[in-house]
């Protein structure tokens, strides 16, 4: 699945929060916000495999490029040795042999150049949607662990259906530590 699709959604679910009162703070489905920290960290991979067929891309356009060089300088050697007996255009060969050589390396250049600037790129927009996605994951998250319930009076033919939640742990998460899975639960 596309990381800024998981993004979306999880900015969606954000969205679709209970704002609290005064508060800049929003109540999000914690059940909903996991499975989509769930799928992105499937999916994160999947942007850097994509990254690494952008890297084997230019790779191999970088071979193909040598190859062409090297083939072109072995056909202006072999033109010089056929023309060695007229030294001017033996002489012209060599400068032209030296001129290709010299625009395939810039061409090779600029290849790596634009692949890197590419891949930099991908990257560099991976890190900045992962790093919103986790704030605003920790963001409501520590909502939700140092929230204070609010009383409300209600009509008791309004009052809503009680539906227990299952217990969960008021320690904070920490994002710093590699995740491990509680036995017998999810990540």
């Amino acid at each position: 699945m596309d990381i800024q699709h998981l993004v979306d959604r999880l900015e969606d679910l954000v969205d679709e929060g209970r704002h609290v009162f005064g508060t800049k703070y929003t109540m999000v489905d914690e059940e909903r916000a996991l499975e989509i920290i769930d799928q992105m960290r499937i999916s994160i991979p999947e942007e850097i495999e994509k990254a690494a067929r952008v890297t084997h891309e230019r790779d191999r356009v970088l071979a193909a490029a040598n190859e062409e060089a090297a083939r072109i300088v072995q056909q202006a050697r072999q033109h010089s040795e056929d023309l060695i007996d007229e030294h001017e255009m033996v002489k012209q060969a060599k400068v032209r042999a030296e001129y290709v050589i010299e625009q395939a390396k810039i061409e090779t250049a600029k290849i790596t150049q634009e692949a890197d600037d590419y891949v930099l790129a991908q990257l560099s927009q991976l890190e900045h949607q992962f790093a919103a996605s986790l704030e605003e994951i920790r963001n409501g998250i520590e909502l939700m662990q140092y929230q204070e319930p609010v009383a409300m009076e209600v009509e008791p033919e309004k009052q809503p259906i009680h539906v227990p939640r299952p217990e969960v742990s008021r320690e904070p998460i920490n994002f710093d530590r590699p995740a491990q899975a509680p036995v017998g639960g999810r990540i």
